[in-house]
């Protein structure tokens, strides 16, 4: 989408207000309803539907109604909201015009109030040409749904970084001035890309000045991971400076080999067919660094020695904190600190198991004594019909003693696990064991007696009529 500066003068307050707004609610939202937009922008007399409706025609937003009616950024919507901020924190008074595209950035021409010409780089991740970045950037991890815009966000605020933290060290890059959402505003490369450059005075000075920097950055434990002809620049003077740096990886990473491999290879490649330069004359002069090569004089990512201090645990002074890196991380490597969690609570529910285990076997053990219970007062039912009064009272009290017995265990066993809610219920099946022996009720079993074919009920019945019989 083309950057038109021009409808930026006509933009009231209220339309950042509601802009913001929206922004807000992307958040958690990936349409924005305009009931939320409405409370978080809190305008006046509804003038949030009409600031919407104007937002809509300039395509600063864009309407969805197929789930419910909402709005979402576009990306010259999130342009707007971040040159707004730098012009009010007087980074850069004016736009001019595009110096450079990119498949996955835009770059334009800004200047201050005092006329210093500066860059100014627009991510805009999620282009057409440019969509696989799952598989390209280490900007997601396993998730399957993101947000474009939050995504060239944390390419913008890695670049920043990186470019600050290059810079402290001596490698030649632009000088970082500013980052705010998408939007990076460094100093402008008096220079050409690499690969315009048909000609050089020294282009064996040049490309070991090249390879010297894949190197060095290796000693300080980053990889550019595409360091070829369009991002490297060079002057008049063939001084060289690098671009762009959203991709770069540590030395740690798991196919670090691989990407320091390729960037070698890249300038290699194109040293060789653009000024057909003879590699092995080049063996050991790498810019002066001790580093062994292969039969084709190819530096190896092995014989690198690491330095000290790695630049990528110096990113949290520059900007770019530890938060923002695991925001980034979590996205490819699958979340190291959400499996922490997951252990502990794995543990916490190991002991939450086994107790759970522990009460429900003493459940188990009442509920035992209980169908004892049960058996023992269909026994002494069926012996009131053939046992004299006093056999069947003394039946009664010994079934009242062994009751009372269990009582005590039930109770011993219950106040141990403290489950008031088992209390109960045991205390209720309990109640229903004595009516039943004192005959004020019948046992569940005898009552579904006829559906038991073989059990024990069946067995009561078949000894009640043998005793008739006698």
């Amino acid at each position: 989408m083309k950057l038109d500066v021009d409808v930026l003068r006509y933009l009231s307050k209220d339309d950042f207000r509601v802009l913001t707004a929206v922004e807000m609610g992307m958040r958690n939202h990936e349409i924005v309803p305009t009931e939320l937009i409405d409370r978080i922008a809190s305008l006046k007399h509804g003038g949030t539907y009409k600031v919407l409706k104007n937002l809509l025609k300039h395509k600063l937003l864009h309407h969805d109604s197929s789930k419910y009616d909402g709005f979402r950024l576009t990306y010259l919507g999130y342009d707007f909201l971040a040159i707004k901020t730098m012009v009010n924190r007087g980074v850069f008074a004016a736009v001019g015009r595009q110096i450079g595209v990119g498949k996955e950035s835009d770059i334009f021409e800004v200047a201050t109030e005092d006329g210093t010409v500066l860059a100014m780089k627009l991510h805009r991740l999620g282009r057409i040409s440019f969509r696989a970045v799952k598989s390209k950037r280490d900007y997601l991890r396993h998730r399957s749904s993101y947000n474009w815009l939050y995504l060239s966000r944390l390419a913008a605020l890695k670049e920043f970084a990186f470019m600050k933290a290059l810079e402290e060290h001596g490698f030649p890059v632009p000088k970082a001035v500013d980052c705010n959402r998408h939007c990076v505003v460094m100093s402008l490369v008096q220079g050409y890309p690499l690969v315009q450059v048909k000609q050089l005075q020294n282009p064996e000075t040049v490309f070991e000045t090249i390879i010297g920097l894949v190197v060095h950055l290796a000693e300080h434990g980053l990889i550019h991971c595409d360091f070829n002809e369009f991002n490297i620049m060079i002057d008049d003077n063939e001084k060289v400076t690098m671009i762009d740096f959203p991709q770069m990886v540590s030395v740690s990473h798991r196919n670090a080999q691989m990407y320091f491999d390729r960037d070698v290879e890249c300038i290699f490649k194109f040293f060789g067919k653009r000024f057909n330069l003879s590699f092995k004359e080049h063996t050991d002069e790498n810019d002066g660094s001790d580093v062994d090569s292969d039969e084709n004089g190819r530096p190896t990512f092995s014989s690198i020695s690491k330095l000290a201090g790695f630049l990528d645990k110096e990113l949290a002074a520059s900007g770019f904190s530890r938060k923002d890196q695991d925001d980034i991380e979590k996205f490819i490597e699958g979340g190291i600190e959400k499996d922490r969690s997951s252990d502990t609570e794995g543990t916490e529910d190991e002991e939450h198991e086994s107790k759970s285990s522990e009460t429900i076997k003493r459940t188990l053990d009442s509920l035992h004594l209980l169908e004892k219970e049960e058996n023992t007062s269909n026994f002494i039912e069926e012996g009131k019909v053939y046992e004299n009064q006093q056999s069947c009272e003394t039946g009664q009290n010994n079934g009242s003693e062994s009751e009372e017995a269990s009582d005590k265990e039930e109770e011993s066993q219950t106040l141990n696990t403290g489950d008031v809610e088992l209390v109960k219920r045991l205390n209720k099946q309990r109640r229903r064991a004595i009516a039943s022996v004192r005959g004020g009720r019948r046992s569940l079993a005898s009552r579904n007696s006829y559906k038991d074919k073989g059990g024990k009920s069946s067995q009561n019945s078949k000894l009640k009529k043998q005793l008739s019989s006698w």
